[in-house]
């Protein structure tokens, strides 16, 4: 899976916190967060990964995060 989402992650340490806690939790390949992006894009590689869990875990830890159409 690579999935792309978009979030309301908007400062250094909120990424931060969020790509540590993608890549303590899940088995991911890559995990990345543009902030300067207009929608904060999150983006996951894994090879077992659903695109949903990413949704619930990040929601979890307070973020807003769907699917960028």
């Amino acid at each position: 899976m690579i999935g792309i989402f978009k979030t309301n992650i908007s400062t250094l340490q909120d990424k931060n916190r969020v790509v540590s806690a993608i890549a303590g939790h899940f088995s991911t390949t890559d995990c990345t967060l543009d902030l300067e992006d207009c929608d904060k894009v999150l983006r996951v590689i894994s090879q077992q990964l659903e695109e949903q869990h990413v949704i619930s875990f990040v929601r979890k830890l307070g973020y807003q995060c769907a699917v960028l159409d």
